[in-house]
């Protein structure tokens, strides 16, 4: 394995990087003065991440995360993706590179129709409109995805959808404006044959957006929105590739996206780690500076210590994802799965008892980080199941050979 970035890879990182300074980390202050007077359950996106948008544009910063766009492998841009994470609330939007819109941009290039890709990939390409990606539910156990109980069924030209879905990030966003929803098409099937996806615009009679889920209080501007599905109906030809290909689909879409969100996690872990050395040096306590404690000096070095492991992982399992594929690096995508949220969380935490009762505050970013950060060892399957993943891949060398 050579990590070393190609000549082009190092390019986008040089110039992302002079965008984050001279751009993105002034916008900050902005981008929370606007939420703050808006309240936190106004959803409407700061102006200046439009402006942002525009800028990235201009630098030729834009749909990166797509290697038919970039021309990027995912292990060149797996550094890129931890550099948004530095500031993963404006950052990976600014340059058309957040979740979930990039699963659902994922998901349209590799099987939508030209139909739908004219219709749908091409505005969330361009950053005109946002989506939303509809799968966990309220009533099952959304952690083995077989579970969900969402119909979609076929009625002459049409699928109906009946059911409730949650947690649906981005769906509080005015902007969105499509949803990708899997559901049970044939619960007769093999159980891994039984989901479909299918495209719902988000005004569609008899889609109701109930309410957004605030995180640990914490109501981010994108939101994550409890929708109920009562006889909707949308055309046939929304439906996204076959029936029963829901689950191949999905796995599809999660390989490329565990890498954007384990190395957003990192980056945010190194702003916490910055944070942390920078509080230690600035407060005194018994006649000299924190930093000089032992106690402080071992969190900032075991910080240190589990971000670069973490990293060389998801590098690891971003080269494997470019050799083999996702399916030839299942094992590391759950291990990478379980590993980074840890550590950033591990880190955060640490940060937030040098800064005292600071951290806990708003006056500074890691309490919004931790929350945030929390919730993606639930998001996308919790630990438990990756645990297990890794567990039967390393199980099955052994019971092959007896």
């Amino acid at each position: 394995m050579d990590f070393a970035p190609s000549p082009k890879a190092q390019d986008y990182l040089d110039r992302l990087q002079a965008f984050m300074d001279e751009k993105v980390f002034p916008a900050e202050v902005e981008y929370e003065r606007y939420r703050n007077e808006k309240g936190r359950d106004d959803h409407t996106l700061p102006p200046v991440v439009e402006e942002l948008k525009a800028e990235a544009r201009s630098r030729g910063l834009w749909n990166l995360f797509l290697p038919d766009v970039s021309g990027l492998k995912n292990v060149e841009y797996a550094p890129l993706a931890e550099l948004t994470g530095w500031a993963s609330h404006i950052a990976p939007e600014a340059i058309n590179c957040d979740a979930p819109n990039t699963g659902n941009m994922e998901v349209l290039h590799m099987f939508g129709t030209p139909e739908q890709k004219s219709q749908w990939l091409q505005p969330l390409m361009e950053g005109e409109i946002r989506s939303a990606f509809a799968m966990t539910e309220p009533d099952v156990a959304s952690s083995d995805a077989t579970n969900i109980s969402t119909r979609i069924e076929r009625d002459g030209d049409d699928y109906v959808i009946n059911g409730r879905k949650w947690w649906i990030s981005g769906a509080a966003d005015p902007r969105c404006t499509i949803l990708i929803v899997m559901g049970k098409t044939d619960p007769n099937e093999s159980p891994h044959r039984q989901q479909s996806m299918i495209l719902v615009p988000m005004d569609t009679p008899g889609l109701e957006n109930i309410r957004p889920l605030p995180v640990f209080g914490y109501q981010d501007q994108h939101g994550h929105n409890e929708l109920r599905f009562t006889d909707v109906r949308v055309p046939a030809t929304n439906l996204i590739a076959n029936e029963g290909d829901g689950f191949m689909i999905a796995q599809a879409r999660l390989g490329p996206g565990r890498i954007h969100h384990c190395m957003r996690a990192i980056g945010a872990a190194e702003r916490a780690l910055k944070l942390m050395c920078e509080r230690a040096i600035s407060r005194v306590a018994f006649g000299q500076e924190i930093a000089r404690q032992g106690v402080v000096r071992q969190q900032i070095a075991e910080s240190r210590m589990e971000i670069d492991q973490a990293r060389l992982m998801v590098l690891k399992t971003a080269d494997l994802i470019d050799k083999f594929g996702a399916k030839g690096a299942r094992s590391e995508i759950a291990q990478i799965k379980v590993i980074a949220p840890r550590v950033a969380l591990n880190v955060v935490d640490r940060a937030i008892q040098v800064h005292g009762a600071g951290g806990v505050s708003e006056d500074f970013p890691l309490a919004r980080m931790y929350a945030g950060l929390r919730t993606l060892r639930i998001a996308d399957g919790p630990d438990e199941v990756h645990v297990r993943t890794v567990a039967r891949q390393e199980l099955g060398k052994y019971l092959q050979k007896a």
